[in-house]
């Protein structure tokens, strides 16, 4: 996400620290001023299993920044460093807490992802996807082991191996791939 130079004026916070209805209407406001540049990206299930989540992270994080549609000299991470992370980049622990646009960026992308969730809840009833948005709450490992994975579920995460009855594993790659 790029914000004006001049900033915005919108309360942006870490979007873990805001309701649900407070994120939605500041992301609503965000999409709807042209002067913010918004760049989103997803990775799919099947790229996580083949990679690894911190690689299919890093894609992602790619993915959204060339989305935004004008080069970048500099991105913001919230987080550790990633190694070999292809663009230069500050990152910073616990940047939503303390940049303006990691936090926009954030609420932006919490709220994508809970739509994504909200609309999964209508394809694999049952999971409760629209309450804990994916996330491995009891209700949702629950759910899990008495209905069994979904297409959705990441086959490398642990519990989910468990439930399909194989070990799952998570490739390991060279750094330099």
């Amino acid at each position: 996400m790029i914000l004006p130079a001049a900033g915005i004026d919108l309360a942006v916070a870490d979007s873990k620290t805001l309701t649900a209805r407070r994120r939605e209407a500041i992301a609503a406001l965000l999409l709807a001023n042209a002067a913010v540049r918004i760049g989103l990206a997803v990775v799919s299930v099947e790229r996580i299993d083949e990679i690894n989540i911190l690689r299919a992270t890093t894609e992602a994080m790619v993915l959204a920044l060339q989305d935004l549609g004008t080069p970048v000299d500099l991105a913001l991470v919230d987080g550790l460093p990633m190694p070999r992370f292809p663009l230069p980049a500050e990152f910073i622990v616990r940047g939503d807490a303390c940049s303006a646009s990691i936090a926009a960026a954030s609420i932006v992308a919490k709220v994508h992802r809970d739509a994504l969730m909200v609309r999964l809840e209508t394809v694999y009833p049952g999971y409760g996807f629209a309450r804990h948005k994916g996330y491995g709450t009891r209700a949702h490992l629950d759910a899990l082991f008495r209905l069994g994975p979904t297409p959705v579920h990441r086959r490398s995460f642990a519990p989910v191996g468990r439930c399909a009855g194989v070990r799952p594993v998570q490739p390991e790659l060279p750094f330099g791939t």
